[in-house]
C-alpha cells in the first residue's frame, strides 16, 4: 500500500516547492520513494501474470520516474513534481509507448494505460489498424463495464481536421482523429492507502490489458 506519510510528503511538497525545503526534507522524500519502489515491485509481479509483455526483469527503481521537473522550456519554474509517476512498459524496458501508468498524488491519484501521444510512425500504424480492425478496438472500449471504469474513450483530444489518407465520412473517424489512445481511472486516497491497493490496481490493469494488446499489435 501507499503509506499515509508518502501522501503527506507530497502535500507538503506542493506547498513548499523549492530546493531548500526539499533538501531539508530529503529523508522524507527518500522514505516516500522507497514506499513507491516497494509498491511497484509488488505491482510488477502481478501485472506480469496479466500481461506477459511486461518483463519480469524490469527494475522497479527505473519504473518510478524522477521527481525533478525539466524546467528548461517551461514557464513554471518549480523544481519538483507534486506527484510520483510509475511507468510500466507493456513491451521491453523503454519507458513510454504502450504502457500502464500509475500516478500517486493527494486527491489526484490514478491508474492509466494505452499509448499517450504516439510518435508519427506509430500513430500512422495505429490509425491503419483502426481502419482495418476497428471492431476489435470497439469491442474493448465500448463494453459497458469498461466505459463505467474509464469513461468514453472517444472523448480525448482529437484533430480538428481529418487525418491524412482518411475521409470525413469514415465510420470510425472519431477514433481515427484521436491524438492519444489512453484510459484513466481515478483512485481515491483511501484506495491507494488500502492493504488491497496493489490487488485493486492490478485488477484495473487487467481491464486495460486488451487495449494495450490492440495497440501493441498495431505497431509491431
Amino acid at each position: 500500500m501507499i503509506n499515509p506519510t508518502t501522501l503527506e510528503f507530497l502535500k507538503d511538497l506542493a506547498e513548499n516547492n523549492e530546493r531548500d525545503w526539499f533538501e531539508s526534507n530529503r529523508p522524507r522524500y527518500e522514505d516516500a520513494r522507497q514506499n513507491l519502489i516497494a509498491f511497484t515491485t509488488d505491482l510488477l509481479a502481478k501485472i506480469h501474470k496479466i500481461d506477459p509483455g511486461v518483463s519480469d526483469s524490469l527494475d522497479p527503481k527505473k519504473c518510478v520516474m524522477r521527481i525533478y521537473r525539466d524546467i528548461r522550456f517551461s514557464k513554471n519554474k518549480t523544481p519538483y513534481k507534486n506527484n510520483f509517476g510509475v511507468s510500466i512498459p507493456s513491451h521491453g524496458s523503454k519507458l513510454g509507448g504502450v504502457e500502464y501508468y500509475l500516478q500517486i498524488q493527494p486527491g489526484k491519484s490514478f491508474i492509466a494505460g494505452g499509448y499517450w501521444m504516439p510518435e508519427a510512425e506509430h500513430l500512422k500504424a495505429i490509425r491503419q489498424e483502426i481502419d482495418y480492425n476497428a471492431a476489435d478496438l470497439k469491442k474493448v472500449i465500448d463494453e459497458p463495464s469498461f466505459v463505467k471504469l474509464f469513461g468514453d474513450f472517444r472523448k480525448q483530444e482529437q484533430l480538428k481536421t481529418t487525418p491524412k489518407d482518411y475521409t470525413s465520412d469514415n465510420e470510425n473517424i472519431d477514433l481515427l482523429k484521436l491524438k492519444s489512445f489512453v484510459v484513466f481511472h481515478q483512485l481515491k486516497d483511501k484506495e491507494v492507502m488500502s492493504a488491497k491497493a496493489v490487488d485493486e490496481v492490478a485488477a484495473l490493469c487487467a481491464r486495460i490489458y486488451p487495449l494495450n494488446v490492440f495497440l501493441k499489435n498495431a505497431i509491431s
